[in-house]
């Protein structure tokens, strides 16, 4: 089973919920900026969804196994006849 991992949301609520006592009065504010900065932080990198990324694990897996392929059957023809 694949470990769960927090969101952006659930990210800006643990930040929230780290402030100062003192601070807890701002928590909702606070929280909003801190997903609207991680939003525009990871909006600049180039990343790809984990729906993206397993398709192309998959389309990757199967291009290996036509290579693999190809390979063993090239490898026959080039045997000398016998």
């Amino acid at each position: 089973m694949e470990p769960k991992r927090p969101n952006i949301d659930e990210l800006a609520r643990r930040l929230a919920d780290s402030l100062p006592g003192g601070l807890k009065a701002l928590r909702e504010d606070a929280e909003q900026n801190f997903r609207a900065v991680l939003q525009a932080g990871l909006s600049r990198l180039d990343l790809v969804t984990r729906e993206e990324f397993d398709v192309q694990a998959a389309v990757l897996k199967r291009t290996r196994e036509k290579l693999a392929a190809l390979e063993a059957r090239l490898a026959k023809l080039e045997q000398p006849p016998e």
